[in-house]
């Protein structure tokens, strides 16, 4: 079965017995705004911690989860990771708590982007 678009014709007396052809517009939709997810450096917390909440919560390798816990060494922050503002709450309460059950000082914060 196929569909058809929609023949529309005023039927007025202005009318030019010309049919014209109704197109369905589809409403543009946002996309969500985007938060980075930040990790802060500290002078108490082991590298081998934040190298694991690296792995663990936002899916790096252990090379990558490295690299990144040395940026946020040497430059006192990193973003960890780009996420819709829910997943990004979510990963920072994560970060947060686990840390927090070690009693490390880390902290991991987000912004919107």
């Amino acid at each position: 079965m196929t569909t058809s678009p929609f023949i529309l014709s005023s039927g007025g007396p202005d009318d030019d017995g010309e049919a014209g052809v109704a197109v369905a517009t589809k409403p543009k939709t946002k996309r969500p705004p985007m938060y980075k997810v930040l990790l802060l450096n500290d002078d108490f917390t082991p590298m081998e911690f934040v190298v694991m909440v690296l792995e663990r919560f936002f899916g790096l390798n252990h090379s990558q989860a490295f690299e990144l816990m040395l940026t946020v060494h040497k430059k006192g922050l990193a973003v960890a990771g780009v996420f819709s503002y829910e997943i990004a709450e979510t990963k920072v309460t994560q970060v947060m708590q686990l840390a927090r059950e070690h009693q490390h000082p880390l902290q991991c914060t987000m912004e919107k982007e």
